[in-house]
């Protein structure tokens, strides 16, 4: 099977984009800036959501769902939400199609199906939940209300990516009330630090933690938290945000309750989101020059069984060891496939499952069976060994325990070497273009510094990080006065 990626050196986009390609993960549809996730991708997909949901339901969450359309003038409400994604909206307008007299065969819209009232297509879905919640909150009894659901968004982007970018894409995304600001800051921390130990644990990707700048928070916000990732092109990518809303969806949707004293109060409220963009997060981070390096947390496939053989006697007797290992390891919760297909070579299948990114590999031949060894393919560092029959399963276990905790290293160490501290604005400029990374700078603090910085370097601060030394220096652009260090970078 030929791979013909382009090399991450000579072009990163370009070799991300054939990889989730060539890959089987998605590919672009006949809908403008939509995709197709493929089977392989959806698995993946579905062991991130499977682990997230598990997760949130662990902390005391609850799954619903809600529609896709929003009234406009529900949608209009909260006015900061309403106007950071009034461009990026689509909107329905009529609800029906006729036949077009003048072209047999084609359709035109129905100017007498006009709605009475435009609906949005959720872009998110604050308006329609929290206009919901209004009807679910009367008394202190009520709270918290901890709700997440799992849907598909639409925001009409102009430029689009598989998977980083998309015009529709799948999410979750929660959304609670609460009775005092203490405890929805507390919730929109708590999420944080969820989508963190998701990360690092499954996705072995190291994250910083942090706050965003007034300029990148959530429309609607008072305060957006965040876990910001670092890829191997040295560009940064926003993996899970969790936002504090203070009172502003309450007021704007009057959601009060009758607190212990009997008085009405509005409720403090939260939301919180990560998507399919998390898909992009992982290729970029872990994968290589012959395709996919997946985390064994989250592969679909964490061990393939390759079988070699020339007549029927033998794959005969490879195919009963073989079946006996696939379901040792099925016992141990570990997914395994046997790779069974005669209508193919083994070096075909080996280049198709390295693509893939399956993380150990077992070759087994005649010479294997009479030797009573197999030989084990590690996917993360491309490295072989012969290993002996007995404790094979036991050995490949602890393997993909070992190559989860490699992978999240190997990543740490090239964020920790791309974390770069300056001090003025021309070391901040050289490291940006030849090194690239998190450059650790002081800031100080206005909008305006902010929009200069991104203006003339496309830099933008991705977040004040919550562990940052509250140290006095001067803003590497303006000279001012700053009380601690910022990190800033490119970013997807």
């Amino acid at each position: 099977m030929s791979k013909d990626l382009t090399k991450r050196a000579e072009d990163y986009s370009k070799w991300y984009n054939e990889l989730v390609v060539k890959a089987d993960l998605a590919e672009n549809s006949g809908v403008r800036g939509c995709m197709v996730i493929k089977p392989y991708g959806y698995a993946i997909w579905e062991k991130m959501q499977a682990e997230l949901d598990r997760m949130f339901k662990e902390t005391g969450h609850s799954n619903a769902y809600f529609p896709l359309f929003v009234p406009k003038s529900m949608f209009e409400a909260e006015e900061k939400n309403a106007e950071g994604f009034a461009k990026e909206c689509a909107i329905v307008t009529h609800y029906r199609l006729k036949n077009d007299p003048d072209k047999p065969g084609k359709l035109m819209v129905d100017s007498n199906a006009k709605l009475e009232e435009e609906l949005i297509v959720r872009p998110t879905s604050e308006a329609i939940i929290w206009s919901t919640y209004k009807n679910w909150v009367q008394s202190y009894r009520d709270l918290p209300l901890l709700i997440n659901q799992w849907a598909n968004v639409v925001r009409w982007e102009m430029r689009t990516r598989l998977f980083l970018r998309t015009a529709e894409f799948l999410w979750q995304e929660g959304h609670t009330a609460h009775a005092t600001k203490a405890e929805a800051i507390e919730e929109s921390e708590k999420m944080m630090h969820v989508y963190a130990d998701f990360a690092e644990n499954f996705m072995a990707i190291p994250v910083i933690k942090g706050l965003k700048t007034e300029t990148e928070r959530f429309a609607g916000a008072e305060e957006t938290y965040c876990i910001e990732a670092l890829m191997q092109d040295g560009k940064a990518l926003q993996a899970g945000t969790s936002h504090f809303l203070g009172q502003n969806f309450a007021k704007a949707f009057d959601v009060k309750f009758a607190n212990q004293e009997g008085r009405q109060e509005h409720v403090w409220g939260t939301s919180w989101g990560v998507s399919t963009r998390l898909m992009g997060a992982l290729v970029m981070t872990h994968s290589d020059d012959n395709g996919l390096v997946l985390p064994p947390n989250l592969a679909p496939i964490q061990v393939v069984i390759v079988p070699i053989f020339k007549t029927d006697e033998e794959f005969e007797a490879i195919s009963t060891v073989a079946n006996e290992l696939v379901a040792q390891f099925k016992r141990l919760n570990i997914s395994v496939k046997f790779d069974n297909r005669t209508t193919q070579k083994p070096g075909f299948k080996f280049a198709e499952w390295e693509l893939k990114g399956v993380p150990v590999r077992i070759a087994v031949g005649p010479k294997d069976l009479e030797n009573g060894t197999f030989e084990i393919a590690r996917r993360d560092t491309l490295s072989k060994e012969l290993k002996p029959k007995d404790g094979i399963v036991t050995y490949i276990f602890d393997l993909l325990e070992q190559i989860q905790i490699d992978l999240y290293n190997r990543a740490l160490d090239y964020r920790n070497t791309h974390v770069t501290e300056v001090n003025t604005f021309e070391e901040f400029k050289n490291v940006l273009e030849n090194k690239t990374g998190f450059i650790s700078a002081h800031w100080d603090g206005t909008p305006e510094t902010e929009e200069k910085i991104k203006d003339l370097t496309k830099a933008t601060i991705r977040c004040i990080p919550l562990n940052r030394v509250e140290e006095e220096g001067k803003c590497i652009f303006s000279g001012a006065k700053s009380t601690g260090r910022v990190l800033f970078a490119k970013a997807y």
